[in-house]
């Protein structure tokens, strides 16, 4: 049997001047995205022990079943969007969930965000 590859990692992909860095690509197991200073669109599958990391929101329109970290610098204001919320992980200035805590049902596998309320993480359907 062949060795797998080693993961690819991207960290501190430089955010264009717009604030916003799209990946238009999927993310698989053992990458890692870091857009230092602002948000992340994901364009694509963010595939489980994938990591998309933002220091304000990340939007990812795709089913999201890896990590996604909003806020990375402590944004309390920061959120995660998925059109397929399935997250291994969500963490928002540093407030995090794993999926040993099932997702409220209204939204899993559906249109979710997720945001901070007095430090607790709020899921909400996307109508």
């Amino acid at each position: 049997e062949a060795p797998s590859p080693a993961p690819q990692i991207v960290r501190e992909v430089p955010v264009p001047a717009s604030g916003t860095l799209v990946i238009d690509r999927p993310l698989r197991s053992g990458q890692q995205v870091y857009a230092r200073g602002g948000d992340v669109i994901v364009l694509d599958v963010v595939n489980f022990g994938a990591e998309v990391i933002a220091d304000g929101h990340v939007h990812v329109y795709a089913p999201l079943r890896g990590k996604a970290i909003a806020g990375a610098r402590g944004n309390t204001e920061a959120r995660i969007f998925s059109t397929c919320m399935e997250a291994q992980l969500v963490a928002i200035a540093g407030i995090y969930r794993t999926s040993e805590v099932a997702l409220p049902a209204d939204v899993q596998g559906r249109a979710a965000q997720v945001w901070l309320n007095e430090q607790k993480l709020v899921f909400e359907p996307i109508a």
